[in-house]
């Protein structure tokens, strides 16, 4: 059993939940400006882990063909064997009980924005088949943490920072675009669309740079929307320096590095956001 489970969670690569949860915690902290408490963050931390879990379970079900046809994907879990259609669905079905009822849990508006939250995230496993902006998708899809993480303690969308959400989404955006070009030729020939099997990779690049400064933009004004002290413009600094490093370490003709890019400094860039947004808050109540 406990094999298995491992093997699940490496199926839908838990530890990436490191991406979004940080962003939850900011809508979180800001709302409540300082630690939620502590029963409304434990229900914010299984949100997240049942709504990730749900979605990355579904994506690897709806695209298991096609990732048994892809020479990079083919072993993953359920291509390979390892993980069973059942149990799959059995760990989706589960997920989204979870995120359903820690959402109820929390108030009444999280559990009606809940709906919208999740079949966002398992719309976009289909948007591949029909068109080019799926990133875009992902990207708003995501966007919901730092809104949800709002919602689960101020129960109203009164004076949510946008900003933070929009700047997730060009994020996401930004670095899923750059990670769709290590498939950018089996997409075209499996009829997928992503950005860089329709413009190439040199343009996608590209592209992926203007969201890239158009999420650094957005976080910047998040930091000037709610007040916070040089603490979080440092995270800021941070994030610029990760961003640009993303960008240095890997090229279109050169995508060796990538998983460094897409893993270690994305996840590095949503921490030191919610850690700079952690120690101002922290701070202006010293």
């Amino acid at each position: 059993m406990l094999k298995k489970i491992a093997v699940l969670l490496e199926m839908i690569k838990f530890k990436l939940t490191i991406f979004a949860m940080p962003f939850a915690f900011m809508g979180a902290f800001l709302a409540a400006r300082g630690v939620p408490e502590p029963m409304t963050f434990l229900w914010v931390v299984l949100a997240m882990v049942g709504a990730r879990t749900c979605a990355m379970g579904f994506n690897r079900i709806v695209d298991a063909r096609f990732d048994k046809a892809n020479p990079r994907t083919a072993e993953r879990a359920i291509p390979s064997g390892a993980v069973n259609m059942r149990e799959a669905w059995a760990m989706v079905i589960l997920a989204g009980i979870l995120f359903f009822f820690a959402a109820w849990s929390l108030n009444s508006l999280t559990l009606k924005l809940a709906p919208f939250a999740l079949g966002l995230t398992l719309f976009y496993s289909l948007t591949k088949r029909f068109t080019s902006f799926c990133h875009l998708i992902l990207g708003i899809a995501l966007a919901f943490s730092p809104l949800g993480g709002w919602v689960a303690v101020q129960g109203s969308l009164v004076s949510f920072p946008w900003a933070l959400s929009a700047g997730v989404l060009f994020w996401v955006a930004g670095f899923d675009t750059v990670y769709a070009c290590l498939d950018a030729e089996f997409d075209r020939k499996a009829g997928l669309h992503s950005l860089p099997s329709r413009i190439g990779a040199r343009n996608a690049f590209r592209l992926a740079r203007v969201f890239h400064i158009l999420a650094f933009v957005l976080f910047t004004l998040v930091g000037i929307q709610a007040g916070l002290n040089s603490f979080y413009f440092i995270g800021i600094v941070l994030t610029a320096g990760a961003l640009f490093y993303q960008h240095w370490i890997v090229n279109p003709n050169d995508l060796s590095k990538i998983q460094v890019s897409f893993f270690s400094t994305n996840g590095f860039i949503s921490l030191a956001l919610f850690i700079a947004t952690w120690l101002s808050l922290l701070t202006e109540k010293t």
